[in-house]
């Protein structure tokens, strides 16, 4: 009953560790390059206060004052040879500036608001990417835990078949060559338990290096779980959406548009601006540099004020031309993002179903594996097989238990990037996720 009780707690170790969802808690409160992304956002809401500025009237006080030391010597004798005066002068002036017509300005204002649009694109596209990655690392340790259980759960099945091997040729039932081909056999998955180790280690500090934090344990996938196919389940449709708004296309509309704003800016430089301009100045003098007597102007304008560029040395034709070039390449860069997406919404689609057909192929090649094992073990007993056969037998069922744990890994990160190819993964897909992983 002891050893019974110890392994049931050895079972639920496992499931004692850390959850996806937790682990990805961890990775958005210290991942940099999410707290990067978040920064960005933030410059990027910036830009629309400033083009609104642009249309909006600005107000400026200027002041001085100044204290000036006059010496005069004059060189007619009727008058005083030297005189001396010393004054003081204060001014300050309020400009007033409201910009009536000025449509490059305008122009400005309505970049300013997709680049905000695409700020926040931007930002949405990285908090996808941090799913993705965190839920990649996530898995990657996994696997790589799975494969070193494998390896060892493998190397002590070899063990157990060098030792009856050995006790075979003692007894003259066998010949040496079983007892060579298990120490060969026992050897190789010795230096693929070291490299296993290492992979473990390395994976291990990929997922810290996301999260800040060293896991114990991680829970681990159920062995039972059915895994669900892409809903839609048309892969024309998960096209479809990927072209319309999956994140890259989003942030490429948006550098279109800015584009075709820039370039109608430009062509706006030929025109005239029209300002309401205002001003209201003040001087006070202690005295006259010319008169010697104190005094205080007060001046008041109001007017409009019109400016219109005739010829700047082709500058403005430049820009304009260079303006249209690079809006001419953005529409280019939008219908590249389109296809692109297109063809990774194809890829993570076939990702997908053909992930899942492959975890059904190999649920059902592990049973034929184990059953295979079964017999070459009994037919070794009975002398019909030999020490080759069953060694062969056990490589077959532990790669194949290697390889559906990595087949399931591997069909729900697809599932994941064909979401995020069509911009709809969210944080409810990773807990839709985490229901998968053991209570």
């Amino acid at each position: 009953m002891r050893s019974i009780a110890l392994a049931l707690v050895f079972i639920a170790l496992p499931a004692a560790g850390q959850d996806l969802r937790q682990v990805y808690r961890d990775a958005k409160n210290y991942d940099a390059q999410y707290a990067a992304a978040r920064h960005t956002l933030n410059a990027g809401l910036e830009k629309l206060p400033q083009g609104r500025a642009l249309i909006l009237p600005s107000l400026n006080l200027n002041g001085s004052s100044t204290y000036t030391s006059q010496e005069f010597e004059a060189r007619n004798a009727a008058i005083p040879s030297t005189v001396e005066r010393d004054f003081r002068t204060n001014n300050y002036s309020l400009s007033f500036s409201q910009p009536i017509f000025r449509l490059q300005n305008f122009h400005q204002y309505g970049q300013a608001e997709y680049q905000v649009r695409q700020a926040e694109a931007i930002f949405s596209q990285s908090a996808q990417d941090l799913i993705v990655r965190t839920a990649q690392a996530y898995f990657d340790v996994l696997a790589s835990k799975d494969t070193l259980a494998l390896v060892q759960a493998q190397k002590t099945a070899i063990a157990e078949q060098l030792a009856q091997a050995k006790r075979n040729f003692e007894v003259g039932t066998a010949t040496i060559t079983d007892t060579h081909e298990a120490q060969a056999r026992f050897d190789l998955t010795s230096s693929q338990e070291i490299a296993a180790v290492n992979d473990l280690e390395v994976k291990t500090s990929a997922l810290q290096q996301i999260t800040g934090k060293q896991y114990p344990a991680l829970r681990p996938m159920r062995p039972q779980v059915k895994l669900s196919p892409p809903n839609p389940a048309s892969m024309q449709s998960w096209v479809e959406l990927a072209e319309k708004q999956g994140y890259p296309v989003v942030i490429q509309e948006m550098a279109a548009e800015i584009a075709n704003l820039e370039a109608k800016r430009q062509a706006a430089g030929h025109y005239p601006t029209l300002d309401l301009v205002a001003t209201h100045a003040n001087n006070d003098q202690t005295a006259s540099s010319v008169t010697g007597v104190a005094g205080k102007t007060t001046t008041q304008t109001l007017g409009l004020q019109l400016s219109l560029p005739l010829y700047l040395g082709g500058a403005i034709s430049s820009r304009q031309r260079e303006a249209a070039a690079l809006y001419e390449r953005a529409k280019q860069d939008l219908e590249n993002a389109r296809r692109s997406s297109a063809v990774t919404a194809r890829q993570t689609f076939l990702g997908v179903t053909n992930g899942i057909a492959q975890v059904g192929a190999l649920e059902q090649a592990l049973v034929s594996s184990q059953s295979a094992l079964d017999s070459n073990k009994l037919g070794y007993e009975v002398g019909v097989r030999i020490n080759i056969d069953v060694l062969n037998a056990q490589q077959q069922l532990f790669s194949t238990k290697r390889d559906l744990a990595v087949a399931r890994y591997n069909t729900v990160m697809s599932h994941f990037r064909l979401k995020a190819a069509s911009g709809s993964l969210r944080e409810e897909d990773l807990e839709q996720a985490n229901a998968a992983l053991e209570p």
